[in-house]
């Protein structure tokens, strides 16, 4: 069988030389509805003779909005890879605004969306967008075109030479898809991926997945929209893992039963919220049983790979899994044996509980600029290491420049910023990706990330957060003098703010409300709540995951005379942070 090269190889090869039942797989109707690949292969070909016929040419921008992942979702993607059109994810979850942003900076010609809540959102700017001719929907709403009426004709005989003479056209350096980041200015930047970008990362990380083909199962929830659980996806199709879409978020627990999947992506933020329901069954537990449980836990917090921790820890830890983690496996299907971690920071101790408890955590490291992956931990041949990312994958170059910045060359490293030249030359620089992200490789290779080199970061659930815009914004509010931004590898946004102090007085005094002194301010309900109202009217701006959740304030201003600004008026953030450590520590704690 041939390497596949292209995108859309993954699914030819696969449907010509190793066909898989149950390829893909959605709920519908309460019933798991399965496709093969030479179906997925078949309806692809269907699909991609109707854009064709509605004048799609090669070149042309596809967005894609969808707020699950489905059967569609692959179908769309494939039909579209196959006959030279730009697939243009676009995160359901942002504004209208960006909607409209993306689509006319892309000039997207068409629009694939998932559901009504979507469809409204893209009729609210469908105006605005003068390059965008029709939507279609995966669900079927009314007034609007549904996917499935793409699906209703086969192609002729001309049509498949069509597919088939642009498919012979299309080169592994073309390219495949713009992926939109949020970037520090605010605006989201494209990211252009070639074919070979996304191939060369499937290749290189299925090497690092224990997957045996036909016998594996997985279960996508991650959004597709992200690069990290799309190339995952090609890399299913290329060891022939059986693909089951979640149906929500919200019953990922039952479709874990469901399903009994042996492998998983997952971001830090989930795994958390799993450790945090599990930990909290103990607290219901009595007696022996009590004391097992967090005996096992202990157990488990300890752990280190290969029997580092000696003969008696093994054993030890044999009765753990019997007893106890048996028990957690079970609550996750039963038999899932590899979750691969990414798109943010994964505390040490839930790479160790899970692994300990028999399903390895494999964290890895990447950003959409690299298709994602540069490098992950793999359990087999002895290149895990908990605290650390792994060792670097194949065919991919990492370095450490002068600063500690992490530097990467390899086919994975995209194309550039879509329009930007200017920003793509920030980056690309003598070869390399340069990354932002401070990092360290230790003497047996493994890479560890120890800080970020910008200011923006990512929550626990693998979300960007750019601090400055969101402050920005805020200090639009009378009441906010000054504002910073926290939550790096955190559950959620939050802030510590210096209220204006002379503004918080008008408002009391307008509102009969006893103010006490400066000092007991902080932990006065009346000014939190509405500096917390303040807050929330300008969160509608932005994004669910940006959302400010919670906030403390101090009583102090903050100044350049007390380090706490720069000369030029910036925030000094390690500084802010220190000084509050106690509020910040307190907004978490929970």
């Amino acid at each position: 069988m041939k390497t596949p090269k292209r995108l859309f190889d993954f699914v030819d090869l696969m449907a010509t030389h190793k066909p898989l039942e149950n390829a893909v797989n959605s709920k519908v109707k309460g019933k798991w509805v399965g496709l093969s690949t030479p179906e997925v292969s078949e309806k692809g070909n269907i699909l991609s003779a109707k854009l064709i016929a509605m004048g799609v040419m090669p070149g042309d921008k596809i967005a894609m909005i969808s707020s699950t992942n489905r059967t569609e979702w692959v179908l769309a993607d494939h039909a579209m890879s196959q006959i030279g059109a730009i697939n243009v994810p676009i995160y359901p979850t942002i504004s209208s605004a960006d909607y409209a942003y993306i689509m006319n900076h892309a000039e997207v010609k068409f629009c694939f969306v998932s559901d009504q809540e979507v469809l409204e959102k893209v009729r609210k700017i469908e105006s605005k967008c003068s390059t965008l001719e029709n939507v279609f929907s995966f669900d079927k709403i009314k007034g609007c075109d549904t996917f499935r009426s793409l699906l209703s004709k086969k192609p002729t005989k001309a049509q498949l030479k069509e597919i088939s003479t642009r498919k012979d056209a299309i080169e592994e350096t073309d390219l495949a898809t713009i992926i939109y980041t949020s970037g520090t200015t605010g605006k989201p930047k494209g990211v252009m991926l070639s074919h070979q970008n996304i191939v060369s990362n499937v290749i290189a990380s299925q090497e690092r997945l224990p997957l045996e083909y036909g016998n594996a199962k997985s279960l996508s929830f991650l959004p597709m929209c992200h690069i990290y659980e799309r190339m995952l996806l090609y890399l299913y199709f290329y060891s022939g893992t059986q693909i089951y879409f979640a149906e929500s978020l919200e019953t990922i627990g039952d479709n874990l039963k469901e399903i009994k999947p042996s492998v998983m992506t997952a971001v830090p933020r989930l795994l958390e919220k799993l450790y945090d329901k599990i930990y909290a069954r103990g607290e219901d537990l009595s007696g022996i049983k009590q004391k097992l449980f967090y005996w096992a836990v202990d157990l488990g917090l300890q752990y280190e790979p290969y029997g580092k921790n000696g003969w008696l820890y093994e054993l030890k830890l044999k009765i753990a899994r019997k007893l106890i983690f048996s028990k957690w496996k079970e609550a996750l299907g039963g038999n899932l044996e590899l979750i691969a971690s990414g798109s943010a920071a994964l505390q040490p101790r839930l790479a160790r509980v899970f692994t300990a408890a028999g399903m390895t955590v494999a964290e890895g490291y990447g950003l959409t600029e690299t298709s994602p992956v540069i490098s992950v931990n793999d359990m087999r041949n002895g290149k895990m290491r908990i605290g650390s990312v792994g060792h670097v994958i194949g065919g991919v170059t990492v370095k450490i420049a002068d600063d500690g910045e992490i530097l990467c060359k390899g086919p994975n490293v995209m194309m550039g910023y879509y329009k930007d030249q200017e920003k793509t030359d920030e980056v690309l620089k003598n070869g390399y990706f340069h990354t932002g992200d401070i990092g360290v490789i230790d003497a047996d290779g493994f890479l560890k990330i120890t800080d970020r080199k910008k200011e923006m970061f990512k929550t626990s659930g693998g979300k960007y957060i750019a601090p400055q815009v969101i402050e920005n914004a805020m200090k639009q509010s009378l009441f906010i003098e000054q504002i910073m931004v926290v939550g790096e590898s955190k559950k959620f946004p939050a802030a510590i703010i210096q209220p204006n102090f002379e503004a918080v007085e008008n408002w009391a005094e307008k509102e009969n409300i006893a103010l006490p002194k400066l000092a007991a301010w902080p932990e006065h309900e009346a000014i939190c709540a509405k500096i917390l109202d303040e807050v929330n009217i300008i969160n509608e701006q932005f994004g669910q995951w940006e959302k400010i959740k919670e906030i403390r304030i101090t009583s102090e201003a903050w100044s350049v005379d007390d380090g706490l600004l720069t000369p030029t008026m910036k925030l000094k953030r390690k500084s802010i942070k220190k000084k509050y450590q106690k509020l910040y520590n307190s907004i978490y704690q929970a």
